[in-house]
């Protein structure tokens, strides 16, 4: 996600900064320039009549600006300004000192009815507007039709562009809304991600671990009672020690590479893990290290599996044989696959003392987890003929139409 929000970079077009800058200026300093400008065109009216108007007047002159002055604070009390306005418009037009060309600050006030005021009031004064121009063109004598049409006309036309700014303000906001909210999402969604990276970083750390120190615990414990009357195999008890520790030194420190860097010229950075390939070295690595008779059974035609789905399988064989060299006293365990049309049963059984406490520690509660976040589940317990057997059945559909696809 990028440090600059879409919604604050800066505008690029002169204009587009224009109007940015209008939008940052005080409200009343803006209004104060519109109200300056409607000033000014009353002002020409009022110093350049047209022939056969009647004589220049200052009261005239001070009813035109009384049209022009309430704009000052049409955006802080829009409805007021335009009762303000609409009530010095039709007395300058009866006045004929000189008479209004023009109604420059009704078409202001209608444009900013329409565009901020609430419905009832936009109604009101648009209907208003109407019914008063048209009487106080009929009040004249030398009215003619083509001013009816001009001066109406005008009044809708500033009404319905007052409309359309009042349309495209609110489309911008949601526009910018949907915006923001989409950022928040993103947030959210990174910051979901990133917890759940961490949180399987976590459990990856606590397999390799719990793995490591369980074979290394049996074999540190077998050294000492065959040093002196099997010195060949207290020294490859000790040899799988330190090949058990470097390799989970290694894993350790690959892992945690990626909380120092989680990012490289490519894009995110994750770590390559362990699948269901390297499920007959994890088999033969435990047998090797602890003595115990570990058996891999594949049964039926192996399946792509979704990557995510392979790590879990791995992991949770590794963790199902790390309980079993830690609390089963078991003498031989057998790792099953049984692959089926839409998923893969994976059973870790042993011939120990079975379970000791329903529920199970943190590891069985991983293997739970691990499963369910593929879209499978685990079932932990006594095995059919004693012992103890972890039972995991995970989809491979997924898996099947990433390959396919």
């Amino acid at each position: 996600m990028s440090a600059r929000s879409p919604l604050s970079s800066p505008p690029t077009s002169p204009l587009a900064r224009v109007l940015a800058r209008l939008r940052t200026t005080s409200p009343y300093a803006v209004d104060a320039a519109v109200a300056g400008l409607v000033l000014f065109a009353v002002s020409l009216q009022w110093l350049f009549p047209d022939e056969g108007d009647d004589p220049l007047s200052w009261r005239g002159w001070l009813l035109g600006a009384a049209t022009a002055v309430p704009l000052v604070w049409r955006r802080a009390a829009p409805f007021a300004t335009a009762c303000a306005v609409s009530v010095a418009t039709p007395v300058q037009a009866l006045y004929h000192a000189p008479p209004p060309d023009l109604m420059y600050g009704g078409f202001v006030v209608l444009y900013t009815l329409a565009a901020l005021a609430r419905p009832w009031q936009r109604r009101v004064m648009l209907a208003g507007w109407l019914v008063g121009v048209a009487a106080t063109i009929s009040h004249r004598e030398d009215a003619e039709p083509f001013e009816y049409a001009f001066q109406l006309l005008s009044i809708v036309c500033a009404y319905a562009l007052g409309s359309l700014a009042r349309t495209q303000r609110a489309y911008t906001a949601e526009l910018e809304d949907r915006a923001r909210r989409l950022e928040r999402e993103r947030a959210a969604d990174t910051a979901r991600a990133t917890a759940q990276e961490r949180a399987r970083i976590a459990r990856d750390m606590h397999d390799i671990l719990a793995h490591a120190v369980s074979l290394m615990v049996v074999q540190a414990e077998a050294g000492p009672v065959v040093v002196r009357s099997d010195p060949a195999r207290a020294e490859a008890a000790f040899d799988a020690i330190a090949t058990t520790g470097r390799d989970a030194m290694t894993q350790l420190r690959r892992i945690l590479g990626v909380l120092k860097q989680e990012e490289r010229e490519s894009g995110p950075w994750r770590l390559p893990q362990p699948g269901l390939a390297a499920l007959p070295g994890l088999v033969r690595r435990v047998g090797e290290s602890t003595g115990l008779v570990v058996e891999l059974r594949v049964r039926g035609e192996a399946r792509p599996l979704p990557r995510d789905t392979e790590v879990a399988a791995y992991r949770i064989a590794q963790e199902a044989l790390t309980n079993t060299v830690k609390h089963a006293y078991a003498s031989c365990a057998t790792v099953g696959l049984d692959w089926a049309e839409d998923e893969v049963t994976l059973t870790v059984t042993d011939d120990g003392r079975g379970p000791a406490a329903p529920g199970g520690g943190h590891g069985l509660i991983g293997i739970r987890e691990r499963a369910a976040a593929c879209g499978g589940a685990a079932v932990t317990g006594a095995g059919p003929e004693g012992g103890f057997q972890v039972l995991v059945r995970l989809p491979v559909a997924a898996g099947r139409r990433a390959a396919l696809g």
